[in-house]
């Protein structure tokens, strides 16, 4: 009995221990992100005056009308098309080469699976100049269209990797009793692996979404006129332009990180079950 005690009174200590740390570690990493959204609303003197720790006078919108005056839905529409486009390119794709490599076995299988993985080692900005001299040889140079083939490209190993291993946990047995109803290979990867793939392309397309959505050296490179630029660009701009005022790069960076605050909050829970789902073999 003093044992079970014992043991019951290390776990709750241990569970306590979690929690302090848990909180602690929310509130370091929340409270930058709630001073930069209270600051936003500030006017310039004032934030001036009282510091950034302090709470507004009054909620200003006065810096979010002048961020919408100028080009920011521009630079957001931007974003949205390229990441829209590279996340669908790059889910199928990944989806495409992952299929045969968690579940068919074939000689050039680990030497192909080998040579993707050791892709992920290759730092993306030493292919800043051959990727330059490719979109203007091909005509894409100074578009929206330049970014979405070095964003997918450099996406594709991770992706593979992740993916085959989310494949591998699926059970073979789906698969027999489909084969014993009939169905080919691309019927069962559209109708049944794909679906039972969702967690994964779930865990893909919010962990890309966030790097492609914040990507900034390919779009100041590929990107030169103003109309074909992207929203990490739009804060680099304002940032320039507004250097004094720093109530209103508050606005522009609360408006930036916003879509992806909420996108993490209505796919979390996918997001975990992505995580966890692909290290269970079936």
């Amino acid at each position: 009995m003093d044992q079970y005690k014992k043991s019951k009174m290390k776990s709750v200590i241990c569970w306590v221990i979690a929690f302090v740390f848990a909180i602690f570690y929310l509130i370091i990493s929340f409270m930058p992100f709630v001073f930069m959204v209270l600051n936003s609303f500030k006017e310039k003197f004032e934030m001036l005056v009282k510091g950034i720790f302090s709470l507004p006078d009054a909620f200003n919108l006065d810096n979010y009308q002048a961020v919408f005056a100028g080009n920011f839905w521009k630079f957001f529409g931007n974003s949205v098309i390229v990441l829209a486009v590279s996340l669908t390119i790059l889910l199928f794709i990944s989806a495409c080469a992952s299929y045969p490599l968690a579940r068919f076995k074939f000689k050039l299988a680990n030497p192909l699976y080998a040579m993707i993985v050791a892709c992920m080692s290759i730092p993306i900005h030493i292919t800043l100049i051959p990727v330059f001299k490719m979109s203007q040889s091909t005509g894409l140079y100074d578009s929206i269209w330049a970014l979405i083939g070095p964003y997918v490209a450099f996406a594709v190993p991770i992706s593979v990797f992740i993916l085959t291993s989310f494949m591998q946990g699926i059970p073979r047995e789906i698969e027999e009793s489909a084969e014993i109803d009939g169905c080919n290979k691309y019927k069962m990867f559209f109708k049944m692996i794909l679906p039972l793939a969702k967690p994964g392309l779930s865990t893909l397309a919010i962990y890309n979404g966030v790097n492609m959505w914040n990507e900034f050296s390919f779009a100041y490179t590929l990107t030169q006129s103003t109309q074909n630029r992207t929203l990490p660009l739009a804060v680099w701009e304002f940032q320039g332009q507004y250097s004094m005022n720093t109530p209103m790069i508050m606005a522009v960076l609360t408006l930036t990180v916003l879509p992806m605050i909420i996108m993490f909050i209505f796919f979390q829970d996918k997001l975990v079950k992505g995580m966890t789902a692909g290290a269970v073999k079936g």
